[in-house]
């Protein structure tokens, strides 16, 4: 089932991908999913292991569902002095 969702994206992501958010069509049916369709769509580097996926504001586990209309942030390490 194909589902609208806001995708944020930050840090080297957001360089990557060149926008800070979209709004995309997808049928990934959980986070880590939808994250494998947008690595291999966009050419992102960074493996999942090294990022924190938020749901409508709140950390969720890879495994979480992505529903029409959920806003979902892939959160890069954050280096920083």
């Amino acid at each position: 089932m194909t589902k609208s969702v806001r995708i944020r994206y930050f840090a080297v992501l957001r360089e990557q991908r060149g926008l800070g958010e979209e709004r995309l069509d997808t049928e990934a049916a959980t986070a880590a999913e939808l994250y494998g369709e947008l690595r291999g769509r966009f050419g992102f580097t960074l493996p999942i292991d090294r990022l924190r996926v938020a749901i409508n504001d709140s950390f969720e586990p890879w495994d979480a569902a992505v529903k029409d209309a959920d806003s979902v942030a892939f959160i890069p390490p954050v280096a920083g002095g």
